[in-house]
């Protein structure tokens, strides 16, 4: 898969239609790294991180955009987020062993998916729908079909190694783009997960869409990146009061916080609390990111 850890955005010259391609590899293991997961919610987690590169395409602005995927049944969270510098990190919840094999929507039987855009600037925004179908892809699909009216095709595949999604979709323009939308989503459709995960893009393209003219605009990097960091920790931490944290920490030795997403451990001693509530508070290392 050539086009790893990259997201291209594909253009159709004759045709009210959009696509995006995502792969993922060094970003997808490092990010699974961090946690001991079963192999199934790996390749669950493969699939949201591919999903969440491909949505994040459609951002215009600077910020984040998060998919989680929650219920009351054994696997409690899938959760991936992307921001617009294509950084990528994600986390799973679960109780009990789970089965080899289980399908997407199997696990998260009754819960429901959430996609939350939160802009730099401006009002966050938030979509919910129902977990229905068997895989992520169908209630992508039908989010992007009832919410945003706007039809729209996406595979994605992952095994442990790489994850790659593809998104085909109407654009809102003039034209007769539903009758381009008949012929272009049944070439979409014989894609196979082999093929998303093995082909490079260029391949993809040119073996789904030989006869159409069209544009692949230049790749964007993707990578794994957590935006934890000791002076946000410690921010978060200033929610309780001064003499609430020096409690803890003359019981507890001190209080050691660990991010969910990479596992990175900050610890805060009496000192650093005090700093915490100075005038002049200035944790060292609260620039420091990872």
């Amino acid at each position: 898969m050539s086009s790893s850890d990259q997201l291209q955005r594909v253009i159709f010259d004759e045709a009210d239609i959009r696509s995006v391609l995502a792969g993922l590899e060094q970003s997808y293991q490092q990010a699974i790294a961090k946690h001991n997961y079963p192999a199934l919610i790996n390749v669950l987690l493969g699939e949201m991180m591919a999903a969440v590169s491909l949505l994040s395409a459609t951002l215009k602005f600077d910020g984040r955009l998060l998919l989680q995927a929650q219920s009351n049944n054994q696997v409690k969270v899938l959760m991936a987020e992307c921001n617009h510098q294509r950084d990528l990190r994600a986390i799973a919840r679960f109780d009990g062993e789970l089965p080899e094999q289980a399908g997407f929507c199997e696990l998260l039987q009754g819960g429901q998916l959430v996609i939350t855009i939160e802009p730099d600037q401006g009002k966050r925004y938030q979509g919910v729908v129902p977990l229905e179908g068997k895989r992520l892809s169908d209630c992508l699909e039908a989010y992007f079909n009832l919410s945003e009216q706007l039809p729209t095709q996406i595979h994605l595949a992952a095994d442990e190694q790489r994850a790659a999604g593809f998104l085909l979709q109407v654009m809102p323009a003039k034209g007769d783009s539903m009758a381009d939308w008949e012929h272009f989503s049944c070439l979409g459709a014989t894609l196979s997960d082999a093929e998303l995960l093995q082909l490079d893009n260029e391949t993809i393209i040119h073996r789904l869409f030989h006869e159409e003219k069209c544009r692949l605009y230049d790749p964007e990097s993707l990578q794994f990146k957590c935006d934890c960091s000791r002076k946000r920790t410690a921010d978060a931490l200033r929610s309780m009061t001064q003499e609430e944290l020096e409690e803890i920490v003359r019981e507890e030795g001190s209080i050691d916080v660990s991010c969910q997403f990479c596992n990175e451990v900050y610890h805060f001693d009496l000192a650093d609390i005090a700093m915490m509530f100075s005038d002049s508070a200035n944790i060292e290392g609260s620039d420091k990111l990872h």
